[in-house]
């Protein structure tokens, strides 16, 4: 398969061949497995000085509102 593959994009043009790479690369991207990081909860606890002050449905529109939406 190696050399079969190697033959057919020896054969074409430059920007053919970039293509064909550009989507070997998303192939590999795709059906390679990465490997599986535990879940981190180091953000925990971070906005606990806000509790007082507002409740979690006024933080969600603070937040909302700073990202101009």
């Amino acid at each position: 398969m190696t050399d079969r593959l190697q033959l057919l994009v020896r054969d074409l043009p430059p920007e053919a061949q970039q293509e064909a790479l550009d989507f070997i690369e998303f192939l590999h991207t795709k059906y390679t497995r990465r490997p599986v990081r535990p879940f981190r909860f180091d953000w925990e606890g971070a906005l606990a000085h806000l509790r007082e002050e507002c409740d979690s449905v006024q933080l969600q529109h603070e937040t909302l509102h700073l990202w101009g939406q």
